[in-house]
């Protein structure tokens, strides 16, 4: 199974939205629940840009890679130049929709065993050609060129505001439209964003 998670690092409480709304009213109300879903009805969006919250992914390479497109997100990545400790994942395999170029469809009858033992021995011969070039003093920057992105993990961090992440997940919580592994990596934003912001989630689960 492909490794793919979420950790929420940190985050702006959700009531700082809510104050902000009310520049010209009532900032010490605390019943801000009608307020927020308010905004959302309404598509008052840029309320939602006075909270943040920082997500730490865990994602193989070509699935990261993906979130950058992202612009208004920030981005901070870890960093092979510093470290040689590198982790593998496996990955599925499924069959192309010949209807929809942007889906794929699971398939038993595709070579799963072939599969797996093919990206095992990849990840075998890529491991063992990489330590080799480390131990002979070749640059971290350069060994890690044979590394394949689909078979190695990235850990980063993304800040982004509230507004940011509703329209990430409204994007990319699409099976059919995104890659499969990017709709898992957007419920596992979805799992660690929704306690944090309870009030904001709910509205949203009626809207539009």
């Amino acid at each position: 199974m492909t490794k793919i998670t979420a950790r929420l690092v940190s985050h702006t409480p959700e009531d700082i939205v809510a104050y902000c709304a009310r520049v010209s009213g009532d900032q010490t109300n605390p019943d801000y629940d009608r307020l927020l879903k308010y905004c959302i009805r309404n598509k008052h969006w840029s309320v939602f840009e006075m909270a943040n919250a920082i997500v730490e992914v865990e994602a193989p390479r070509d699935i990261s890679r993906q979130l950058l497109r992202h612009k208004s997100f920030s981005f901070q990545e870890f960093s092979q130049r510093y470290s040689d400790d590198i982790v593998f994942t496996e990955r599925e395999i499924r069959r192309q929709d010949l209807k929809n170029r942007q889906n794929s469809i699971d398939d038993k009858m595709l070579p799963h065993m072939s599969w797996k033992d093919d990206l095992n021995n990849v990840e075998g011969l890529v491991h063992r050609l990489y330590r080799w070039y480390l131990n002979a003093g070749v640059a971290k920057e350069c060994a890690r060129v044979i590394l394949p992105e689909g078979l190695t993990m990235s850990k980063l961090y993304v800040n982004g505001t509230l507004r940011s992440w509703i329209h990430y997940l409204d994007v990319r919580d699409d099976e059919g439209v995104t890659q499969l592994e990017h709709v898992h990596l957007a419920r596992k934003i979805r799992e660690v964003l929704e306690p944090a912001f309870p009030i904001t989630f709910d509205a949203l689960k009626h809207w539009p």
